[in-house]
């Protein structure tokens, strides 16, 4: 079976390189996109998670490597419908990522073609980052590292009187996909009582007991001391009147999407006091605009979409995706299969 895989800044050549080697059934040809740097990248990742799969052109040989491809694995490269075209062979396309912006679904759908990606593949990097977010928010850290270096020994910050232990403090957790699971797991070591708001899970999802979580309403989430968002949403999520429900000095985490809170009510809210702290990972420019309303504020801890940038949030997707391409041929569940049930109806009606 022949596999073409597209590298870019994130998802270098070496890392499909390793994969590969321990599948050796495919024959693998690695075909770059994009520009040279994350930081080049960026702009060209904001075009196509806006705009889809037409607003960038993916490379212009992927068309010809197609031909006689079998499986193409991509990350951000866009797969429009005339790739699609290009390949009579093609059973699956393998998306390294949990947003499906860049993959025309409805063409390969119609097509036959799978679709399988991998919402988990940073999962546990953001998890991980959110608990370092909510410490150095509450315990001023990044703000006492920098009055250290500039030779300033301040005592007393924003939030004197305000600084607690995690121990006792109820968590809000807002979305229980595939991140807010990791953080309640990572939060039972602080001995918190965690919330759990997420409209499209069941009760019985096994993590909520498994974690010690309490599923509840919107309302008691944001009556929390610390509220956390992990949502996945094209639309807002936190309105300016949900954020006026925010119990008055509890912190707020941000590692999801910049579009899914009022962020000019969330800075009102820090600007009066009325939320005591607040940490971000996301904004609606980035780099971050130099006019940004967060700039100004003294009670907020601000990192540069950091989330998802271990190494092994990438050096391990492809091992996964091509773990579920062999349970997809054998007719073995697929954990992340997107376009499932659409094709399944599909071949009932032919």
């Amino acid at each position: 079976m022949k596999a073409v895989a597209v590298s870019d800044a994130f998802m270098v050549e070496a890392y499909y390189r390793k994969c590969f080697a321990s599948f050796p059934q495919y024959d693998l040809q690695v075909i770059p996109f994009g520009l040279p740097t994350r930081a080049e990248m960026r702009p060209v990742n904001h075009l196509i998670e806006r705009g889809g799969p037409y607003a960038v052109e993916p490379p212009e040989e992927l068309c010809e490597a197609l031909r006689d491809a079998d499986v193409l694995m991509v990350h951000m490269c866009p797969v429009p419908a005339k790739l699609l075209d290009a390949a009579p062979r093609l059973k699956a396309v393998l998306v390294n990522r949990g947003g499906m912006e860049n993959v025309d679904i409805p063409a390969a759908t119609e097509r036959g073609i799978a679709v399988l990606n991998n919402p988990a593949h940073n999962a546990n990097s953001v998890a991980e980052l959110t608990i370092a977010l909510m410490l150095s928010e509450t315990r001023n850290l990044a703000r006492t590292h920098r009055n250290l270096m500039e030779g300033r020994w301040v005592e007393n910050y924003r939030n004197a009187g305000h600084v607690f232990d995690l121990r006792g403090r109820t968590v809000g957790l807002l979305g229980f996909g595939n991140i807010g699971p990791l953080v309640a797991r990572k939060l039972q070591a602080f001995d918190c009582e965690i919330r759990v708001w997420d409209p499209f899970i069941s009760p019985d999802k096994p993590e909520l007991a498994l974690y010690g979580c309490r599923l509840v309403d919107k309302e008691t989430a944001l009556d929390s001391d610390i509220v956390s968002l992990h949502v996945r949403s094209d639309s807002q999520v936190l309105t300016r009147e949900d954020i006026a429900k925010l119990k008055p000095g509890c912190y707020f985490i941000n590692t999801a999407r910049p579009h899914l809170i009022d962020n000019q009510a969330l800075y009102e809210a820090l600007r009066d006091g009325r939320v005591m702290g607040a940490a971000f990972d996301v904004f609606m420019e980035e780099p971050i605009s130099p006019d940004n309303p967060y700039l100004t504020l003294d009670n907020v801890t601000l990192s540069n979409h950091r989330g998802g940038v271990t190494e092994n949030c990438y050096s391990d997707s492809p091992a996964f995706l091509l773990g579920e391409m062999e349970n997809y041929r054998a007719g073995r569940p697929v954990r992340f299969f997107v376009n499932e049930r659409e094709l399944a109806a599909k071949r009932a009606t032919n």
